[in-house]
């Protein structure tokens, strides 16, 4: 089992949660907002910086945020998506710089929520807030 924290609040962010529960169908990956209490007790434990603005995932014990997480995500799931995970091998810098510009407007570009999204009942248990 892994951990994806994600932003609660963002568009984007709910929409890659949607993609990736899709493309993972043996329920490997579960979820908690960054906003949530459980998020920031997560946050706490593996001592990550609690304003985090980015996407976090917990897995095997070890935590990885921006452009590593979201890829290290990618070789999890099932179909094409998983071949994104060979974008690793482009040095951390620019991934992380591509990754910032994207973070740094997501509310502009793709719109803030005031509430996190209601999962499904069907996968409302991969959900740990």
């Amino acid at each position: 089992m892994a951990i994806i924290l994600f932003d609660g609040e963002c568009h984007v962010c709910d929409k890659s949660v949607e993609f990736i529960i899709k493309r993972d169908p043996d329920g490997y990956f579960h979820f908690a907002s960054l906003q949530s209490e459980v998020g920031q007790n997560i946050l706490y434990y593996y001592r990550v910086e609690r304003n985090i603005d980015s996407l976090v995932l917990i897995d095997h014990n070890q935590y990885y945020q921006k452009s590593t997480a979201a890829l290290k995500i990618c070789r999890n799931l099932k179909g094409l998506s998983k071949f994104f995970y060979i974008l690793l091998i482009i040095p951390l810098p620019i991934r992380d710089f591509f990754y910032k510009i994207i973070a740094k407007n997501r509310y502009k570009w793709f719109g803030k929520k005031d509430i996190c999204m209601l999962p499904l009942p069907n996968v409302k248990k991969r959900f740990l807030d």
